[in-house]
């Protein structure tokens, strides 16, 4: 009887979860849909968007599609996102891990109450700060505002004294902001629903996870938008 009972409780337990960890799958599948149209966007955008010069030449990128503005804690920010970097070789960019951005002193000057942010990681170790289960921008990661505008020239200084640049777009409005403050920590629960298992973000960029069906369209627009140029 007792058996029968821990069945009885294992199977609903099972027919709780299942459709729950279906449901996560999909909310992270199109979060990597939004994701890639904010690429394509800050991309294509003529003379509004993000250098391509430092595309080519940054170690990772990060794209958090909807950074939210919390009505409820003045200045609260919490988003979810994505990040990828390049290959030893530098020039593919790898599955994309899942990040959630918290905190931050950037106050959406542009206007809005939901932001698109896109960060740029210009060095390797920029790079490996990044992988961290946790690190905050400002504090451990030295960030600045990133320049605007497809072709222009990159700010020299910026490009070499921050380790990663940033960017946020609201209601069509493109600008450079630094996030400073800003804490981003990998989100396993998404990289879970992504590939069927916790795994690290370090994990994924480093031992070259296998890319999902829902990623191939966002690493596709990373490596056709950004091949490498000679340093």
């Amino acid at each position: 009887m007792k058996l029968s009972k821990a069945f009885s409780l294992v199977a609903i337990s099972l027919a709780v979860c299942l459709p729950v960890a279906a449901q996560d799958a999909k909310d992270t599948a199109e979060r990597l849909k939004e994701a890639t149209a904010v690429f394509h966007e800050v991309t294509d955008a003529p003379d509004k968007g993000i250098p391509a010069d430092l595309i080519s030449r940054a170690k990772c990128i990060a794209i958090v599609p909807g950074l939210k503005k919390g009505a409820f804690i003045v200045g609260a920010k919490y988003g979810k996102g994505f990040i990828s970097c390049r290959g030893s070789n530098d020039m593919t960019w790898s599955a994309p891990g899942a990040v959630i951005v918290e905190g931050g002193s950037v106050g959406f000057q542009i206007g809005g109450s939901e932001t698109d942010v896109v960060m740029l990681v210009m060095n390797t170790r920029g790079a490996q700060k990044l992988l961290e289960s946790k690190f905050t921008l400002g504090a451990e990661g030295e960030v600045a505002a990133g320049p605007v505008g497809r072709t222009a020239a990159a700010n020299t200084d910026a490009k070499l004294q921050a380790e990663i640049l940033s960017w946020s777009r609201s209601r069509g409005v493109f600008a450079g902001v630094a996030l400073q403050g800003a804490t981003l920590r990998e989100d396993i629960d998404a990289n879970q629903a992504m590939y069927g298992k916790k795994i690290t973000n370090k994990e994924i960029v480093t031992k070259w996870q296998e890319k999902t069906p829902a990623a191939t369209e966002l690493i596709a627009a990373l490596n056709r938008y950004s091949p490498v140029r000679d340093k």
